[in-house]
Order: C-alpha cells, then sequence, then structure tokens
C-alpha cells in the first residue's frame, strides 16, 4: 500500500452476496438515473449511482457488516466514517465522467492519510471489460500525472467478482471502456477520519425505519459517533452521552 498505493484482498464476498448485491445496485442506480435526468445532470453520468444507501437492502447490510474494517482501521491508526459510497456499472458504449484521470480528495497530505478507497468487485475485472486503470507510486506525487504518462505505465486492477482492492484516494485512477457485451458493476466506497464532512448527510439521508437496524458498526460508519451537538444542552452532557464521541478523534 505504501509503495504501489494499493493492496487487492481475494474473494471477500459470497457468490449469494454478489448476487443480491448486484440486484440491489441496479435497483438503485435506475432511481438516481431518474433524479439525474429530471434535475439535467445525466450527460456523463450513465451508469454512475451516487449514494446508494438507506433503502434497506443488501447494500446497507454490507455497510452494517462491512468487510476489511480492521484493515481500514489500521491504515488510519483509529476511527473511520464513510464519506461516500457509490456504484458503478460501466456499460458498454458509455463514457463516464469517472472515465477521466482523477483523484478522490483534492487535499495532497502524503504523510497523514485522509481517505481512503474501497473497490469492491461484482463481476470479473477484465482488460475487455475495462478493470479500473491506477497509475502506481502517483499517490506520492501532487501533479496530476498527464494523459500520455498515465496510459503508458498504468496498471489495470484485473480480478474475480467478490474481491476488493483497498487504495490511496490520492492514487491516479481512471475507469477503462468497457469492450465486452456486458456491464462491469462495481460498488465504490471512500472512507475518512471523522472530523472530515461526508457528501452526503447520511444522519439525515437514511430513513429512520433503516436506522434503527444499524449495527454498532454502521452507526460509527454513517457519523453516527460523529455528530456537532445542535444546542448546549446536547453539549453540556456526561461524556456517555457526548454526540461527538471521545475515540472519534
Amino acid at each position: 500500500m505504501q509503495t504501489r498505493g494499493w493492496f487487492q484482498f481475494e474473494a471477500c464476498l459470497s457468490p449469494a452476496q454478489i448476487s443480491q448485491l448486484n440486484e440491489d445496485v441496479l435497483k438503485a442506480y435506475g432511481i438516481r438515473r431518474e433524479v439525474q435526468i429530471k434535475n439535467g445532470v445525466s450527460h456523463s453520468m450513465g451508469g454512475t449511482a451516487h449514494h446508494t444507501l438507506g433503502a434497506g437492502d443488501s447494500l446497507d447490510d454490507f455497510i452494517n457488516h462491512l468487510p476489511l474494517i480492521e484493515v481500514i482501521k489500521a491504515h488510519f491508526a483509529g476511527q473511520v466514517i464513510l464519506l461516500n459510497f457509490g456504484a458503478t456499472l460501466n456499460q458498454p458504449g458509455e463514457k463516464p465522467y469517472t472515465h477521466k484521470i482523477h483523484r478522490d480528495i483534492r487535499a495532497f497530505s502524503p504523510d497523514y492519510f485522509l481517505s481512503l478507497n474501497m473497490l469492491v468487485m461484482l463481476d470479473d475485472f477484465t482488460l475487455e471489460n475495462g478493470a479500473t486503470k491506477v497509475l502506481e507510486g502517483s499517490h506520492h506525487i501532487q501533479a496530476m500525472p498527464s494523459e500520455t504518462l498515465f496510459d503508458s505505465h498504468a496498471t489495470s486492477l484485473t480480478g474475480k467478482a467478490g474481491d476488493i482492492v483497498l487504495f490511496n484516494s490520492s492514487l491516479a485512477h481512471k475507469g477503462a471502456p468497457n469492450q465486452s457485451s456486458g456491464p462491469r458493476r462495481a460498488l465504490t466506497l471512500c472512507f475518512g477520519r471523522p472530523f472530515m464532512k461526508p457528501q452526503m448527510d447520511w444522519q439525515s439521508f437514511i430513513p429512520l425505519e433503516t436506522q434503527a437496524h444499524l449495527t454498532p458498526l454502521g452507526r460509527q460508519l454513517l457519523g453516527f459517533n460523529a455528530r456537532m451537538p445542535k444546542n448546549l444542552d446536547e453539549y453540556y452532557q456526561p461524556m456517555d452521552n457526548w454526540t461527538f464521541k471521545a475515540d472519534q478523534i
């Protein structure tokens, strides 16, 4: 992870879990695609679904029982929260914005980890269907690489459905065109330190009925242990009642 900027873990999900996640990703995408079109932001967003939580399905269960959580916490040497949770279908013929070289964090902080990406393969990732490409070692260099440099030195993250890749959010990467006949689906998550702002107000976004089924891990990841007090009464409380728990720093 330190040298290359990424590490792959094999066979993290069962076939049944992969099948259910794929089914729920398609439902989530349909809902989000309607909103993208309605609000006039559908251009270059084909096959992308953002903030795919709250339906009380396998996607929420994934957070409640997140694989590799101890590895992620060790990376940060402490607690983490979920900054975003998306999904990509990478369908043949589409050219979403994710096919451009990018990083998933703007701040450059090589000696203090701020965020970590998780890529969950829901289909086999192959050269033909557009396996994600990364430029190894680019997380050590502040300047973004040119397209020529990236394309000539990039590594394709091939693997099997159920594999998970963790990578430094400063690692330059992009999706590749899908030249197969089917989608290349994946979950894309980003984790950060509890003092950071997630891309979605999870406590307001997640329906109350879904909140009722959150595990302690789910509550931690969705920021329920790192909330700002709303008033003086919430602020002046015994430590056990703090909205921003002591272990979140």
